[in-house]
């Protein structure tokens, strides 16, 4: 009898795709989505700004030693574990038992652990890209270590990278090994449960092949261990010492040929299969390494170095005292005798003129907050920084303070997204001042001021709005529907439109929604006032700019602004550093090395970059070959541009700390710090502190003509007189030069914590200080500047006076000094006729204290001249400013300005008033 098998008619449910997938594929769309906008925008960004293919360059490297890492690991590790899965398959079971690797899952666990593995392993080399660009692209340093006569560009380039193979090698192999044995454990598990559990043969010859691969991976490290002692820090200085050359140095190379034994041993236990072989190995090579390279050099240095300290160390703190001095350009440092100390007289301050017109009266903090007062403007603007620089005014070289009037977002009253990001979208123009000119009521005399700027000198800006600056760490699109804001006048405000085409061009839909995406930011894809035409302003912080272009580079804390050809320029210096110099004295935990190898120019306009190598060290030069068509050589610099470039004050404070201790060539001396200098200290607002480098004008003994240059003084350790002064020249064609002046070791020379107590001391100074304090006033004592004149040395500290309710601090006095004597007036000039007893035929500025230049005489006429043009200036710059108080609603400051004028008009007519003469009588 046969049966029809029958079927249910009915549709069967759809499989439900379980809930864990679909959460893995959204979070892997999301992912994809997210690093595509994020690799989208980032190109667009270094395509509008010129540096794509550095964009280009970072990208596939990256993506070179991700998988350059990653597969590799992958093919070791997934082979070596689907090895031990198949050996394992292969063990006889008895009744009852089952494989454990048997089951289909361990297949699944074995490759995803594997890719997984191998993801995070080249995730942790991709940052390591750019040591391997410059292991290709290395340029030799020309210089030997001077312990294994290598050239240091093997340390600096070729090391880090054999060093970072090693750890590598170690992680595969270490995490290969635990995977395997991982396996045969799970392996014998059916085995353990009934007691028949056993080593076998395959297991043995399969570790012990990845033990001797191990142990030959750990060899290489020993033998690479053996270069790190260059930058040992056991000895009396640092690099390889007395101990690490004969105790550790040849403990590594013994480690290195015990590896190696220990290897082959592993090799031989292949055949021979033993099973303690592997574990007597490990456990002799800890117990070797432990004493050779912890106890033994501990011992040694301890009871055989320190009571020969100087006699065994000497060659290596040679070795050490050269290859600081290199690392650092101290080497470089031309050093010079102050021959004698000459007194200051009358006829040696009319020799250096040029040099007593730019001695800077104004220091930056009190100056700052007079320029907050008076030409913020408006609460919304704001001074990052005030910056020394120089210029030639009708001929003259004038040392000037500029600062860059910015646009600080933060201080809007009101703030809308519109506003935020398409009206207030930069700052207007500078404020600049001489550093030596005072005006009546204590104030500087602004060459460049307001809104729109008012310049009474001859320079030219045409183009004086800020896009890119110190403080634009905002977004914002140009070229939009709605004007912007350029400058407030009055009572109204100035609108504009931006002129040139920098930034992204936002001319598709799909840029404003891939921009909309990575800014969070929905008003970029719904704004009516966004328009093919507009054009998106990204990343104008100038450090986060440049660090972004090249982040491989060290940037200088303070950039400072220039006006050249009617624009203004950020100027930033970089330098190229490395901790891998050998035997060189650390500055920090990452620099060992440094040069300022590059300036970089941004137009605070459009934001264009220049990269300027200005010192072809070959870190740089390595760089140059990585990125073709980064840098620009510093020749191309215009010669404008090129004017302003100023010794880097992060350069020179570096080596002037390092130069305290490295000017001791003589190894005996430096083992004793003999000869140790420190830097001064000096008061300032009452408050002790280092004295600062400080730019200054002056000829030095012997030169030719006045240069722009950073100096700072030294005083020897724990003393206060003056030991020398080094300077860092600006001017071309000593661009870059470093100069040391030793004063003569057998006369006191005052240095500035003398110079601030014998001014307490004085009983004029002390009375007058004392009497501001008790009306409520506070004194604020400037910086105290030594300014070598020939070889004479001149003293000069300003002071200042703040209302107890004032916030403009007003320069009330300047303090002079040189050699025995003190004096304080009410401008330089005066103090310096005081202090040399008679001054130089010379004509005050201004009959109303407010100069500080000296001119020759030519005549009472030619005197008479002057007189009356710097009043006429002065009276003009004050009408200025009465007008510009006036525009601001500031009635109080418009009184005292147009007080200030009618004080000046009526000096002239007194000065230009004619002589009376007596009218003749006849006789009867």
């Amino acid at each position: 009898m046969s049966y029809r098998r029958t079927y249910d008619e009915r549709p069967r449910p759809a499989r439900r795709v379980p809930v864990w997938v679909v959460l893995i594929l959204l979070l892997a769309v999301l992912l994809i989505l997210s690093n595509g906008i994020t690799f989208y925008t980032d190109y667009l960004w270094y395509r509008s700004v010129g540096f794509s293919n550095v964009f280009l360059i970072s990208l596939t490297t990256r993506l070179g030693v991700f998988f350059g890492a990653a597969i590799p690991f992958v093919m070791i590790f997934l082979g070596n574990m689907l090895l031990a899965r198949y050996l394992s398959t292969r063990q006889p079971l008895y009744r009852g038992q089952t494989r454990a690797l048997d089951a289909p899952i361990w297949g699944w666990l074995i490759g995803i652990g594997a890719l997984f593995l191998g993801v995070l392993v080249g995730l942790a080399a991709a940052p390591r890209w750019l040591d391997f660009q410059r292991f290709f692209h290395q340029v030799p340093f020309g210089v030997a270590d001077p312990l294994f006569g290598l050239d240091v560009a093997f340390f600096v380039f070729s090391l880090p990278v054999y060093q970072f193979l090693q750890g590598w090698l170690i992680t595969v192999l270490l995490l290969t090994l635990l995977g395997v044995g991982l396996l045969y454990f799970v392996a014998q598990l059916p085995h353990l449960r009934d007691g028949t559990a056993s080593i076998l043969p395959h297991v043995r010859l399969h570790i012990s092949a990845l033990g001797a691969a191990l142990f030959v991976a750990i060899a290489w490290g020993h033998n690479l261990a053996a270069y790190d002692l260059v930058y040992s820090p056991r000895g009396v200085a640092f690099g390889a010492s007395y101990t690490d050359v004969h105790v550790e140095l040849v403990a590594l190379r013994v480690m290195f040929w015990i590896a190696l034994l220990i290897a082959l041993m592993l090799l031989a236990n292949v055949y021979l299969r033993r099973l303690w072989w592997p574990i007597i190995g490990a456990a002799a090579w800890m117990i070797i390494a432990l004493f050779t390279l912890t106890i033994l050099p501990g011992i040694v240095q301890r009871y055989v170095v320190e009571p020969s300290e100087l006699a065994l160390e000497a060659p290596y703190i040679a070795h050490n005292i050269a290859s600081t001095r290199q690392a650092y350009g101290l080497d470089r440092i031309e050093e010079r005798n102050f021959e004698r100390i000459a007194p200051l007289t009358a006829e040696l301050l009319s020799e250096h003129q040029a040099t007593l017109q730019n001695v800077r009266l104004w220091d930056y903090r009190p100056l700052s907050e007079t320029y907050r007062q008076i030409q913020e403007i408006r609460p919304y603007y704001r001074f990052k920084d005030l910056d020394v620089d120089r210029y030639y005014i009708n001929g003259d070289y004038r040392q000037v303070i500029i600062a860059a009037r910015e646009l600080d977002q933060s201080r809007l009253q009101s703030p809308t997204w519109v506003n935020q990001h398409l009206q207030f979208t930069h700052g207007y123009g500078v404020v600049m001042n001489p550093v030596n000119e005072v005006l009546p009521e204590g104030l500087p005399p602004l060459w460049i001021r307001d809104l729109p700027p008012i310049i009474t000198v001859p320079i030219t800006l045409t183009r004086p709005e800020i896009y890119f600056g110190e403080l634009t760490d905002n977004y914002v699109f140009v070229n939009t529907g709605i004007e912007e804001f350029d400058y407030p006048r009055g009572e109204e405000n100035v609108y504009t439109t931006y002129q040139e085409e920098s930034g992204i061009l936002l001319d598709s839909y799909f840029k404003r929604l891939a921009w909309s995406l990575r800014l969070a930011d929905i008003n970029v894809l719904l704004s009516n006032y966004i328009t093919p035409q507009s054009r998106l302003l990204i990343n104008r912080q100038i450090h986060e700019r440049v660090k972004l272009v090249a982040p491989f580079l060290r940037y200088d804390a303070d950039p400072y602004i220039v006006i050249w050809n009617g624009r203004l320029y950020w100027i930033h210096d970089a330098y190229t550093v490395t901790d891998r110099y050998p035997y060189s004295e650390p500055v920090s935990e990452e620099i060992n090395y440094i040069r300022n190898s590059v300036k970089v120019v941004t137009d605070a306009y459009n934001g264009t970059m220049t990269f300027y190598i200005v010192d072809d060290d070959p870190l740089v030069r390595t760089y140059a070959a990585i990125f073709p068509g980064l840098f620009t050589p510093g020749e191309t610099m215009p010669e404008g541009l090129r004017a302003h470039l100023r010794y880097p004050e992060g350069l020179f404070n570096v080596q002037a700390a390092m130069y305290r201790t490295y000017h001791m060539g003589d190894v005996n001396v430096f083992y004793n710090k003999e000869d140790l200098w420190n830097i001064p200290r000096e008061l300032f607002a009452e408050r002790e502190q280092l004295v600062e480098p400080y730019y200054v004008t002056l000829q030095l003994p012997g030169g030719m003509r006045e240069e722009f240059m950073l100096i700072l003084p030294y005083t020897p350790a724990n003393k206060d007189n003056l030991i020398a002064w080094i300077a860092g020249r600006c001017d071309d064609p000593y661009y870059g030069r470093l100069v040391v002046y030793r004063f003569p070791k057998q006369e006191l020379i005052f240095g500035p914590r003398q110079i601030e107590a014998r001014i307490d001391q004085v009983p004029e100074i002390s009375a007058q200080l004392t009497l501001w304090g008790q009306r409520g006033s506070r004194v604020i004592r400037g910086n105290l500047l030594v300014i070598p004149l020939g070889y004479s040395l001149l003293y000069v500290e300003p002071l200042y006076l703040q209302a107890e309710q004032g916030q403009i601090p007003e320069l009330k006095r300047v303090i002079v000094a040189s050699g025995d004597r003190i004096v304080m007036s009410e401008t330089l000039e005066r103090a310096l006729v005081e202090l040399v007893g008679k001054g130089p035929s010379i004509a005050e500025r201004s009959p109303v204290e407010a100069g500080t230049q000296f001119v020759e005489s030519g005549g009472e006429e030619e005197t008479l001249k002057q007189q009356v043009y710097e009043l006429a200036r002065q009276a003009d710059a004050h009408y200025s400013a009465a007008q510009s108080a006036l525009q601001r609603s500031d009635w109080a400051r418009y009184g005292e300005e147009m007080a200030a004028v009618e004080r000046l008009i009526k000096q002239l007519v007194t000065l230009t008033q004619p002589p009376l003469t007596p009218t003749s009588t006849p006789t009867p």
